[in-house]
């Protein structure tokens, strides 16, 4: 199954919460802090405006994104986990 988003919403894909702190301790799975970092798997066509053309998104596929540690909706498919938020939502792009 495929997910397409609507509107201005993306498809983000979680990277794992990080396993040690800077210092090595390593963390058990109740301490680890949600992830705040994704990759965008799916982008929706945009916000639609007042002349029913679309405004343009930029976000893209394959991006690396920090998102909020509460927002977007947390779905399964195909026992793979992914958030759907709204690009308003995301904070930031990583730039390489």
């Amino acid at each position: 199954m495929k997910l397409r988003p609507l509107d201005d919403r993306v498809v983000i894909e979680p990277l794992e919460a990080e396993e040690k702190t800077a210092g090595g301790i390593v963390l058990p799975d109740a301490a680890r802090e949600k992830p705040q970092r994704g990759r965008v798997v799916a982008v929706g066509p945009g916000k639609r405006l007042d002349d029913g053309s679309f405004a343009k998104i930029a976000l893209e596929k394959g991006d690396e994104v920090i998102f909020g540690k509460y927002s977007g909706s947390e779905v399964t498919v195909d026992g793979a986990e992914y958030k759907i938020m709204r690009e308003s939502d995301v904070l930031a792009k990583i730039v390489k």
